[in-house]
């Protein structure tokens, strides 16, 4: 790459006139990354390095040197993305096997990263699930199946929870249902099935939120996105399992035909619930994924979902939350999390977080009763939708996804943090 500045990676400080705490060093058209004590371990330092220059507008980079290793460049990658600007990376590696994971990996990346940063007016429900499907047909046109069901027509098929979160707005809401059947067999079992949250614009509804609260909401699309992304890198990694994947999309806007709070929708498994904040919707959506996703009977469901600020205020926007009634199911996904480098932390979910969404009106309400912890309240109310109430089940609450600002490490916007984690997942389990 012709005018690209070589930055090499060392593990030891930059010389006395850079300050004993220096990140960068200069020479000429060359920039040295100092991974010390000081600075953060390699992968940090790499990560806000590439955040600086990317601050200072440097807009091709070449990796040299031999203190570059897979994740570090990986790392170098998820720091020096801006959604604002084309920067151009070699990555600087002649391995085969390197260059292959590297470019799947961005390739997944960049397009969970793109479609959650991507504007409300431009990424409709149907354009979020299209967009999905061309994503992962692309990749295993012979494997890969699907169909979306929109608008009015989710009604004939009992998809009750997203016709009722969309049809406030004018633009329908829509399921996308895709099979990842690499084996051709259609009597073949279902390994896993992945469910996401896909509410493309969320005002709050008639519970509606302040503008800076909903400011961001264009993310509210996350979880679609990084169970998309997540199964994108696993076809890419040589996933032979078969896979469904149900992304449950609409907008959440006010409208004469908007739900409203007192409102109970009766979902296909005969739960009904009722509705006492109409912006809890996404737990609304997700539930028509979990009917379908049990009815597979595969080894194990997971869903993903910008569910609650409760997660946020639990562990902060470094880790995605993770949620089951297993340990060993929970702690699969830690284990993917741990051996990807992503961040997740298990949150509590009990048998007895089942009975604080009650209602005097229906089987269950779509918030928690006063008092009671927001992020397992919201996986209780799931978990009545869930084979046997959550059996082989587990749901990340997409803490880490979205940052409403840029920091040391990433850019303003998505993060794409989690979908290695659902990759590895699917791929050892």
């Amino acid at each position: 790459m012709t005018n690209s500045m070589q930055v090499e990676l060392v593990q030891s400080a930059a010389a006395e006139s850079w300050g004993d705490k220096a990140l960068l060093s200069f020479s000429g058209n060359a920039a040295t990354v100092h991974a010390t004590a000081a600075t953060g371990e390699p992968l940090v330092a790499a990560q806000r390095a590439a955040r600086r220059l990317d601050g200072m507008g440097v807009p091709a980079v070449t990796l040299v040197g031999d203190g570059w290793d897979l994740e570090r460049r990986w790392a170098f990658w998820a720091g020096y993305y801006n959604p604002n600007r084309d920067n151009r990376l070699d990555w600087g590696s002649a391995d085969e096997a390197e260059l292959k994971e590297l470019a799947a990996r961005e390739a997944a990346a960049r397009w969970v990263r793109e479609i959650t940063n991507g504007t409300p007016q431009d990424v409709s429900p149907e354009v979020l699930a299209q967009s999905a499907a061309d994503l992962l047909h692309e990749l295993a046109p012979e494997a890969v199946s699907y169909r979306i069901v929109r608008g009015e027509a989710l009604l004939d098929e009992e998809i009750y929870g997203i016709h009722a979160v969309g049809r406030g707005s004018d633009r329908a809401p829509a399921m996308l249902q895709l099979d990842y059947n690499p084996s051709g067999d259609d009597g073949a079992a279902v390994d896993f099935s992945l469910v996401g949250k896909g509410i493309t614009f969320d005002s709050g509804g008639y519970s509606i939120k302040p503008s800076s609260g909903m400011a961001t909401m264009k993310s509210d699309m996350g979880g679609a996105a990084m169970v998309t992304g997540g199964l994108a890198l696993a076809i890419a990694r040589g996933l032979k399992k078969r896979v469904k994947l149900y992304l449950c999309c609409a907008e959440n806007l006010i409208s004469g035909r908007a739900l409203k709070l007192g409102d109970i929708i009766r979902y296909k498994n005969g739960v009904s619930a009722e509705i006492l904040n109409t912006d809890a919707e996404g737990r609304l959506v997700l539930a028509d994924g979990l009917i379908a996703a049990s009815a597979d009977e595969p080894r194990w469901i997971l869903d993903a979902a910008t569910l609650t600020g409760a997660a946020k205020m639990a562990v902060g926007r470094d880790y995605n939350s993770v949620l089951s009634f297993e340990d060993d199911s929970a702690q699969m996904v830690l284990n993917a999390a741990a051996a990807e480098h992503e961040k997740a932390w298990r949150l509590p979910l009990e048998s007895f977080h089942l009975e604080q969404i009650p209602s005097g009106f229906a089987d269950i309400a779509n918030i928690g009763a006063e008092g009671t912890p927001g992020a397992s309240t919201a996986a209780a109310f799931l978990a009545n939708f869930v084979r046997d109430k959550g059996r082989g089940w587990v749901h990340i609450d997409l803490s880490g996804s979205y940052l409403p600002g840029a920091n040391d490490q990433w850019a303003q916007g998505a993060k794409g943090h989690g979908l290695r984690t659902i990759a590895r997942f699917l791929q050892e389990n």
